[in-house]
């Protein structure tokens, strides 16, 4: 089992990063701030627009460190890849199973199977852990539509009636993802999922922490030798990651949104936390990122045990267990792609 490593984020906006042998050296305005060696981290996330130099890049790239680069708000503008290392056999088998509309469509079956039922879980918790506050009778409506929809995932005769049931899920889930606040109603709402860009505190939130999972997600699928970029849901287009979406699909719940109620409902973000630009669109203030990236952090070293391979593992390991047991499916050691569903 691989060996969870830390991820190395950025936040100040004015940090370049250097190569020092085999450190990665962060500086601000040419000052040493901060420095690692490569071989305790497995990934890079820089906030801001002076970048790194080629050969902290080619450091990465050769020690199979991913590094994203985001905007100081947390929106992804680039990605840097080194040389293809994945299997070629499991690549041309990916390409070829993509190109096939129907095994395409039973592993996206998966991908929605486990988005939907991990849905439900939040909303159960929801209600078993606040039912004496939460408007039980709205969360049960929207339950019992994800719970109607279910077998028609596995009916489904094409990728776009999938993307239906898709879209339909998550506005129903969506629909009463705000009466899981329960704390700071004033500051954080969510009356619909909004993005490019957020309107609100909580739907900025939302978007940081799916980049975040993005990330780990990419990583994961480029370690173990699939490409990022040919998924088998969302439909290829270039420059987006469709096959890491894909798989982010039954991660959002676990990972990002029950994090995202933790954050709020545990007051450890505020509205102080976020800031509205004239266009209306929501961000995120350095402060507000460094204690969403702190309880990242801190959630990835929690144990739970795999559904699938019944270990214990850490959360942060979820993304690469997932693409590895896709990547097993696609060479045929094992029979379907197992969906992770959330305890």
């Amino acid at each position: 089992m691989r060996k969870l490593l830390n991820t190395l984020y950025v936040t100040t906006p004015e940090s370049y990063l250097i190569r020092d042998g085999e450190n990665v050296i962060v500086k601000v305005n040419g000052e040493e701030r901060f420095r690692i060696p490569i071989h305790n981290i497995e990934g890079i996330v820089c906030f801001g627009y002076m970048g790194a130099s080629p050969q902290l890049m080619r450091l990465c790239t050769d020690n199979n460190v991913g590094l994203s680069f985001l905007t100081p708000s947390g929106k992804f503008l680039a990605r840097v890849h080194g040389r293809v290392r994945g299997n070629v056999l499991l690549r041309r088998t990916q390409y070829r199973t993509a190109d096939n509309p129907e095994t395409s469509l039973d592993i996206a079956r998966g991908f929605i199977i486990g988005k939907v039922v991990n849905c439900r879980t939040v909303l159960g918790r929801g209600i078993r852990d606040h039912g004496e506050v939460v408007r039980c009778d709205r969360i049960r409506s929207a339950d019992a539509m994800l719970i109607e929809n279910l077998p028609g995932i596995d009916d489904c005769a094409n990728a776009d009636s999938l993307r239906g049931i898709e879209g339909n899920c998550a506005k129903f889930y969506f629909d009463v993802f705000d009466e899981l606040i329960l704390k700071q109603k004033d500051d954080f709402f969510l009356s619909e999922r909004n993005r490019r860009p957020p309107l609100d505190n909580m739907n900025a939130l939302l978007s940081f922490l799916y980049t975040l999972l993005a990330h780990d997600v990419e990583s994961a699928l480029e370690t173990v030798g699939l490409d990022p970029y040919v998924g088998f849901f969302h439909t290829d287009r270039p420059g987006r990651p469709s096959l890491a979406l894909d798989l982010m699909e039954e991660l959002r719940p676990f990972l990002g949104d029950r994090l995202a109620l933790n954050l709020v409902n545990l007051k450890q973000v505020t509205g102080s936390d976020f800031l509205k630009k004239e266009n209306g669109a929501v961000i995120m203030t350095e402060n507000g990122r460094k204690k969403v990236l702190a309880a990242w952090q801190k959630r990835k070293v929690d144990l739970i045990t795999h559904p699938y391979l019944n270990e214990k593992i850490p959360v942060g390991l979820v993304p690469y267990v997932q693409a590895m047991v896709l990547a097993r499916f696609l060479r045929g050691d094992i029979d379907g792609y197992p969906p992770f569903f959330m305890n």
